[in-house]
């Protein structure tokens, strides 16, 4: 029983998998292609299916029931060498500066220039930013500490018909209202310890608290995440809660998802919830101190009058309030599959910016590690939503016009090593 036991929970312990091992591991996967989207000129990307990688993973088997355990994944970008993604395309985010039309032009111009993000991730250029952990398995659970996949987004990832990548993943409609560029999910938290369990009979779960810089943007004051699994039997769900803090120790993002798969011989079915709110944003103060130097130009007799258009504006336009839904599947034939999704963002804010998401695609295995693949997908926006197709490794970013339905092609090359 121990011995299931202890099994079950290094299986949870890493995301991609591996043999058991009793000294080092290299591993990666490189995964690059072509896409076109609306409006946009053909490009390479890096990362269209998976985001391309390498890393480090081992196991010390200490005895009765113990191991230690080390993880190190970086971020590799095959279209140029970089470990800093860009988003796919160069159109301009409008939702931040909602409302500030008063303001003069070239201010307004200098705040979105300054607000649109010149790296789409990893902006700090982490050597190991996708994941950075030690930790000690016993047969009474896993304890993990380092940087590491939250809770919530564990099940949320699980939950994607897409797998989180390519342009018909779930995850490219349900980022800051409008697709601006707060999160609607920490994908992972710095600073964290992790408590996770998993039993033979399927069931599992983990608590995760992060200290002072914590989050998948290290600007937390604190971060608490907790979920239940169940992983048997075809079934591959679970339910999940996040909740940060931000600078001041205000609730910032939180969110819960519920979902998972179910697969059946050649079928595997998709569907999930998830509900998003941050009413504190912890990119909030880099907003105002960004204007705050930018008006400077203009004279401090001028500065109440700018501060009253930008201030209550900046914070509204930084909440989040959505609630999203996706369900899915895919049917293998032979040594490929068919996917399909259908996704929807329901913003529940003032601008009501929903986004649907309809995604099709085909895998096919030229190998155990080696598969191509094709993927269509197409987002309606409502409104002031500007989301726009992407991929594992980057943010589709922005469409042209507000309101406009925007679609993404891709074809890929994965292999994983």
């Amino acid at each position: 029983m121990k011995a299931k036991f202890l099994a079950a929970v290094v299986a949870t312990c890493f995301a991609a998998p591996v043999l058991a091992q009793s000294s080092v591991t290299m591993y990666g996967i490189a995964d690059a292609g072509i896409m076109k989207a609306s409006g946009q000129t053909l490009r390479v990307v890096s990362g269209i299916a998976d985001g391309s990688r390498i890393g480090f993973k081992g196991t010390e088997d200490m005895g009765g029931g113990m191991k230690a355990i080390f993880n190190l994944e970086a971020r590799v970008e095959l279209d140029n060498g970089s470990q800093q993604p860009t988003l796919l395309s160069p159109e301009q985010g409008l939702y931040l500066t909602r409302g500030m039309g008063a303001l003069p032009a070239p201010l307004l111009a200098g705040l979105r220039a300054g607000f649109q993000p010149k790296v789409a991730v990893n902006p700090e250029g982490a050597l190991f930013d996708r994941t950075s952990m030690v930790g000690l398995i016993t047969p009474g659970g896993a304890i993990m500490i380092g940087r590491m996949y939250t809770p919530g987004y564990e099940v949320f990832a699980a939950s994607d018909a897409f797998e989180s990548g390519t342009a018909g993943t779930w995850g490219g409609i349900t980022g800051g209202t409008a697709g601006f560029t707060a999160l609607g999910a920490d994908i992972r938290s710095s600073k964290s310890i992790q408590y996770r369990i998993a039993t033979p009979s399927g069931f599992g779960g983990s608590l995760m608290y992060g200290a002072k810089g914590s989050g998948y943007l290290n600007r937390y004051n604190k971060f608490l995440g907790a979920m239940a699994t169940y992983k048997a039997n075809g079934f591959d769900v679970g339910i999940a809660h996040n909740r940060g803090y931000d600078q001041g120790d205000a609730v910032s993002l939180v969110t819960s998802t519920v979902g998972g798969s179910y697969t059946i011989g050649d079928s595997k079915f998709f569907a999930g919830y998830h509900k998003q709110k941050n009413d504190n944003s912890v990119l909030l103060r880099e907003y105002v101190a960004g204007f705050e130097s930018s008006i400077a130009p203009f004279g401090a007799a001028a500065a109440p009058t700018l501060r009253a258009i930008f201030t209550p504006n900046i914070i509204a336009n930084s909440k989040v309030d959505a609630a999203s839904w996706q369900i899915g599947a895919h049917q293998r034939i032979g040594a490929g599959r068919f996917m399909v999704s259908i996704a929807e963002q329901n913003d529940r804010t003032a601008s009501n910016s929903d986004a649907r998401l309809v995604a099709f695609g085909y895998d096919y295995n030229l190998s155990k590690r080696t598969d191509v693949y094709a993927v269509a997908a197409q987002i309606r926006n409502q409104n002031d939503g500007q989301y726009i197709p992407g991929a594992a490794g980057s943010p589709g970013g922005f469409t042209k016009v507000p309101g406009e339905r925007t679609r993404g092609y891709q074809i890929g090359l994965r292999h994983r090593f």
